[in-house]
Order: structure tokens, then C-alpha cells, then sequence
């Protein structure tokens, strides 16, 4: 989706910038669940704040912990981008979910995690 809206903005008869975005907002524990699942795997939360960790529930060994090193200088609630400029301009929407894409990525590192196990 990104790279055809990059292509799409050099079509364009002048240089812009503009968002691309779904206008979704999903947050960081709505992908490790959502990846966990792909991969059959139920994440137990334990802890909250910068102490919280995801327990996989069938071996009990945390797979995700929050790391303060990745976060903002500036800390925001919420970020959601509005690319409706890129629909009104460019006719460009996005095709591929939010579930797709997780889906993608969890099959894309297994796939590369079973290659370093050989």
C-alpha cells in the first residue's frame, strides 16, 4: 500500500507531501495478540506500566516486555493519520488490513525463524 502511494504522489503534476495512513488506530498489545494468535499461541499479561509482560500461557516464558529505550521524547496518547488528502489527490486507499498485515509479518518472521533453526 505504501509503495503504491509513493508511486501514485510521483505521478503527480507537482511535488507534495502527504499522509499515508489507514486512519485506524491499533495499539502495540492489539498486534502481539493478534500476531500470537496467527501463530497459536495465548499471551497472559502480567504486571502494568513499564513493568508489564506478555507470558506465553503455555510455557510461561515472557515473549514481550516493554523497553523505555523505544520510547518518544515527547510521549503522545494517541496518533492516528489522516490520509484523505492522498484520496481526494491522488485516489489512493488502503488494500490491505490492518489483520492482513500482522498475518504477514508473524508468517514472514516464523518462516525466517524455522531457516536459523536448520
Amino acid at each position: 500500500d505504501y509503495v503504491e502511494a509513493m508511486w501514485l504522489m510521483l505521478q503527480y503534476e507537482k511535488p507534495l507531501d502527504l499522509v499515508i495512513a489507514t486512519g485506524e488506530q491499533h495499539s502495540v498489545r492489539e498486534f502481539v495478540e493478534m500476531a500470537a494468535k496467527f501463530l497459536d499461541i495465548e499471551v497472559v499479561w502480567q504486571g502494568a506500566g513499564v513493568a508489564e509482560v506478555g507470558i506465553n500461557k503455555a510455557t510461561g516464558k515472557a515473549i514481550v516486555r516493554v523497553d523505555s529505550r523505544y520510547f518518544r521524547p515527547t510521549e503522545v496518547d494517541s496518533l492516528r493519520g489522516d490520509a484523505s488528502r492522498a484520496k481526494d489527490l491522488l485516489g489512493w486507499t488502503p488494500k490491505h488490513s490492518f489483520s492482513q498485515l500482522v498475518q504477514e509479518m508473524a508468517e514472514s518472521d516464523l518462516t525466517e525463524a524455522k531457516k536459523e533453526l536448520k
